[in-house]
């Protein structure tokens, strides 16, 4: 029987000393391990690299990595993006202890082995139906990209990106481009 926490019960069991230095995220009441992998990591380096890079020149806001997100209503989630952005319109002050309570403005989830997509996508429509305007979800398996996003009417668009193709910031990053090869670039 899977036992089901709140986010009060969650931060309690983060500050565990035996999970201390673990990454962990809350999903509908579950408590699920992140465990990340090198191809992994270097994948979020390259795109977190670009997009820093890219905000020394348009100073729009921030970016960061597994930065822990929740809704200040929602009792059951909270949410860690391998990286994510914020704007400047939409920034609070910097979080130095706990969740962030509001969802970020782009959601990056890089697929692990142990990833499916079904479960990405799911994270992914939560983003989205919580403010999120803009996710990608990168498969290492395919080197594809597949990028939602919230429309001003609420609807929500997909499309996918092969190697040959760029992330593009939308209207969340106006101006950033990056190759695909880039993103799986060792």
């Amino acid at each position: 029987m899977i036992e089901f926490y709140t986010v009060e019960t969650f931060e309690h069991f983060l500050t565990q000393p035996e999970n201390r230095d673990r990454l962990f995220e809350l999903i509908y009441g579950e408590i699920v391990e992140k465990m990340p992998t090198e191809e992994h990591g270097i994948i979020v380096l390259n795109i977190g690299s670009a997009i820093r890079h890219f905000l020394k020149t348009h100073p729009i806001g921030r970016v960061s990595v597994e930065t822990c997100y929740r809704l200040p209503d929602d009792p059951k989630n909270a949410s860690q993006p391998d990286l994510s952005f914020i704007s400047a319109t939409h920034q609070l002050a910097i979080v130095r202890q706990g969740a962030v309570l509001q969802m970020p403005d782009l959601a990056v989830e890089v697929r692990s082995p142990d990833d499916t997509l079904v479960e990405l996508r799911a994270k992914a429509a939560y983003y989205l139906k919580h403010g999120t305007s803009l996710v990608w979800l990168i498969d290492p398996t395919t080197q594809s990209a597949e990028v939602q996003s919230r429309l001003d009417t609420g609807a929500i668009t997909s499309l996918t990106i092969d190697r040959d193709g760029h992330l593009d910031g939308q209207t969340v990053l106006p101006g950033f481009r990056l190759s695909m090869s880039e993103v799986f670039e060792a």
